[in-house]
């Protein structure tokens, strides 16, 4: 009998194995099963725990009007749209959602894709290809790396936020007319930290490379017009791609990226992520600009200024304790804390102990381990929102605290 390779190869991942007999003793920090609302408080697999472990950082995933303007959107469109947004999928609230991008960033055009990982995938993937040259940060999030991969150019990874390796990889000869992009998170998602903006627009206009931010986890939260990274460091006039996600401060899901006109209907031709995926359902779209239009509100700003005064409780708190927690990220002007706390822990096993041991305490975070970080950099990411109170946050550096002294030397 002629052997399935493929199928027997599933049998052996050492991974796979590994998550079920993390699964079996229950200390898997993955998969766990949310039974309430995204909101300070969670209801977890049977237990009330105080969130940490979440991207709603304005708190606006059970906000009244966001869940109101879902339900329009339901009601008037049903569960789905059922086809891409080249085909029936374009809503006129896709349409209103675009136009309220485009002013509140003040370009020339906006694009909505139905997840934010499409984004980076599709506009990658259809604006550089071979003969051509991406610079990467190598902790760049894996929508960037994906698409950099699927675009068939050459990519040159320079170590994280150093300026001095982006420069030697600009350096380096491109073949021929190849163009040369160049690609950073506003915010990372594991250390919590901000990409020198000022340093890396600089070094783009240097060396005549176009600049692609991704500001999943800074919209909502910096510049002005809380539009995020680019516009806190005065670079947005000179970002020639500017990417978020709406699954964050947002609460919703999709993704959006802003530019220029020629940039869009380059998309809109060539962006096979956004051609060939079914439009983002109504209820999500709605949501979506319901949120948009909170976050340029009055409001917006107060719950703005709120998540990064719980980041500096958060974060001092656990300093305080003597715990290793990531440091304040330079800003123009002076430096700021950011709404992703990470604790390092180092070993992953100890990592593991520790989620659980706050798991049953009341607490949930998110563990990040190898190959998500690098080898013995395990840490537990830790996330604030707008509407957590000082009593929760205290509580919880509390038990963060009490648990990590128990862990064994």
């Amino acid at each position: 009998m002629t052997v399935n390779r493929l199928i027997k190869r599933l049998d052996g991942d050492e991974r796979v194995d590994l998550l079920r007999a993390s699964r079996e003793a229950d200390v898997v920090p993955y998969f766990r099963v949310m039974q309430s609302a995204t909101a300070p408080i969670v209801r977890v697999e049977g237990q009330d725990r105080i969130m940490l472990g979440s991207n709603n950082y304005l708190g606006l995933a059970d906000h009244p009007d966001i869940t109101a303007a879902a339900r329009k959107a339901l009601d008037t469109f049903g569960s789905a749209i059922t086809g891409s947004r080249l085909l029936n999928g374009t809503m006129d609230i896709h349409l209103e959602l675009e136009n309220e991008i485009r002013e509140w960033h003040g370009t020339e055009d906006a694009m909505v894709f139905t997840t934010g990982y499409q984004a980076n995938l599709g506009t990658i993937a259809a604006v550089v290809g071979k003969g051509d040259v991406i610079v990467v940060d190598s902790a760049a999030h894996a929508s960037i790396r994906d698409g950099s991969s699927l675009s068939g150019a050459t990519v040159r990874k320079f170590a994280h936020n150093d300026m001095s390796d982006l420069e030697t990889q600009l350096q380096a000869p491109v073949v021929g007319d190849g163009a040369v992009l160049v690609i950073v998170d506003g915010l990372y998602s594991m250390e919590g930290d901000l990409a020198p903006l000022g340093e890396v627009t600089a070094l783009c206009r240097k060396y005549g490379a176009a600049l692609m931010v991704d500001e999943a986890h800074s919209l909502g939260i910096y510049g002005e017009s809380l539009t995020g990274a680019a516009e806190l460091f005065g670079t947005a006039g000179d970002t020639d791609i500017r990417m978020a996600s709406l699954s964050k401060s947002p609460s919703s899901t999709g993704g959006f990226i802003a530019g220029s006109h020629d940039l869009m209907d380059s998309l809109r031709i060539h962006a096979r992520a956004f051609l060939f995926t079914t439009s983002g359902v109504p209820a999500a779209v709605g949501a979506s600009l319901a949120s948009v239009k909170l976050i340029r509100s009055e409001e917006g700003r107060q719950r703005a200024r709120r998540v990064l005064e719980n980041a500096e409780t958060l974060r001092s708190g656990l300093a305080a304790e003597g715990l290793d927690v990531a440091g304040r990220s330079p800003i123009p002007g002076g430096d700021s804390a950011s709404p992703i706390v990470s604790l390092h822990v180092g070993d992953d096993l100890l990592a593991i102990s520790l989620w659980k041991t706050l798991f049953d305490k009341g607490v949930f975070t998110s563990a990040a381990l190898h190959p998500a970080v690098p080898r013995s950099g395990a840490l537990l990411r830790l996330c604030v929102m707008a509407t957590h109170s000082d009593e929760q946050l205290r509580t919880a550096i509390q038990i963060i605290a009490e648990s990590f002294a128990e862990l064994p030397a």
